[in-house]
């Protein structure tokens, strides 16, 4: 049983990884998406413990639909502060703007979810102990992940984001644009007023 759960949840994880790895193009930008994961995963096993909610099959799948809920709002992020670097922004200032840019999304479909399994974990009666373990469970991972994810991701884009491009030797805006080519994407990248 408790093998096959590890088992299971490392294969959720990997199968993410190739994913992102595959979106953004690079093996060590997931890095920021999956390093942010544990800090939400870790909510879980908080609330469970102020609770009083035993880990049983329900909480090893609310850890399991965390992985991907808390790696959506992750991905909000990196990607726009991938797509901003992308247009020349410093490093830091593509992850603030991903951060400011993306903040109301995340809070409202974070706790709107949030919201949403407040029943759950306060239900009582016939089933009430898988509904309270599911409820806690994503409740907790789902508030801690958010609060603590919406600083944690920038900062994680930050370190990633250079150390692919010292690893890579360029960097990601531009690509293949040389010489006097350079200088009109530069100038077809500015904003306009």
């Amino acid at each position: 049983g408790g093998n096959q759960t590890v088992f299971i949840f490392l294969l959720c994880v990997i199968f993410v990884y190739f994913l992102l790895a595959a979106q953004y193009e690079s093996y060590i930008l997931p890095l920021a998406v999956l390093i942010s994961l544990p800090i939400g995963l870790a909510g879980v096993f908080i609330f469970d413990k102020i609770f009083g909610v035993d880990n049983n099959i329900y909480t090893q799948i609310t850890l399991i639909m965390l992985v991907g809920l808390l790696a959506k709002n992750a991905i909000l992020i990196v990607e726009y502060a991938v797509d901003r670097r992308r247009r020349g922004m410093s490093i830091v200032d593509a992850a603030i703007e991903g951060a400011t840019a993306r903040l109301r999304p995340i809070l409202m479909t974070s706790f709107a979810f949030i919201l949403g399994l407040l029943p759950l974990m306060l239900s009582t009666g016939v089933g009430a102990a898988g509904n309270k373990s599911i409820g806690t469970g994503a409740v907790g991972g789902m508030l801690i992940g958010t609060i603590f994810g919406i600083f944690v991701i920038p900062a994680l884009f930050i370190i990633f984001q250079s150390l692919q491009e010292k690893i890579s030797n360029k960097s990601p805006f531009n690509e293949g644009v040389t010489g006097e080519e350079n200088l009109a994407v530069a100038e077809g990248n500015k904003p306009q007023h």
